[in-house]
């Protein structure tokens, strides 16, 4: 997975313990130990998913959510809390949360539901790519006139993740995880099959770097 996650948590031996967890899992984090850097960081990036506190000095998670949803920003939120009682609950989503997690965290669970929301999210999408259009639900490519072009399901695979990744390197134990599931023998020759159609409609977008994986830069 390489979706970029903002944590946000102002006990910073859990924020560690969160940071290196998430980035164990193959996750890009962002951390921030009060609302206001978090809030800085989300003008100098573009994050996949926020991970928020609620209990913060200066103010709390749902004020920092209010803050970004009112300027238009859209980014998945989780909550972390302790709080039990259902008021707090019917804040946090009413702030514009999409999923809201107990104190103390599983961290398995987290990972699930971290998954579960970026899934969600890219389900419903359609985005651009150069002429063609890819539609995250279908897992079909379309070019200009709206037809597809019949990449199999790997070969599509493939290429969200490398969209996912944004130009950063994507090495091929990450790709292997991605399109072969846990037991099936991965294929370097099928792997080269793959990029090989990718390249047919995105001849300068796939950058080999020898050795180690590939990287978009489209």
């Amino acid at each position: 997975m390489s979706a970029k996650i903002l944590l946000l948590e102002d006990d910073r031996l859990f924020n560690e313990t969160l940071q290196d967890f998430l980035e164990e899992e193959g996750f890009a984090v962002d951390v921030a130990l009060d609302p206001y850097s978090a809030l800085d960081l989300t003008f100098e990036n573009t994050y996949d998913l926020y991970l928020f506190d609620v209990n913060l000095p200066y103010e709390s998670g749902f004020d920092l959510l209010t803050k970004l949803r009112e300027a238009k920003d859209t980014t998945p939120a989780i909550f972390l809390t302790s709080r039990e009682d259902k008021g707090s609950l019917k804040e946090g989503f009413g702030a514009g949360a999409d999923d809201y997690l107990k104190k103390p965290v599983d961290l398995e669970e987290l990972y699930l539901r971290i998954n579960a929301l970026l899934r969600r999210q890219i389900r419903h999408e359609r985005l651009q790519v150069g002429p063609y259009l890819l539609d995250y639900a279908s897992r079909t490519l379309y070019d200009e006139v709206g037809k597809s072009v019949g990449l199999s399901n790997k070969t599509i695979d493939l290429l969200v993740l490398l969209i996912e990744r944004k130009g950063e390197l994507v090495p091929f134990e990450t790709i292997r995880d991605r399109l072969w599931a846990a037991g099936d023998e991965a294929s370097d020759g099928a792997l080269r099959v793959y990029i090989a159609q990718l390249k047919k409609y995105f001849p300068d977008a796939i950058v080999n770097v020898r050795g180690l994986g590939y990287r978009w830069k489209l």
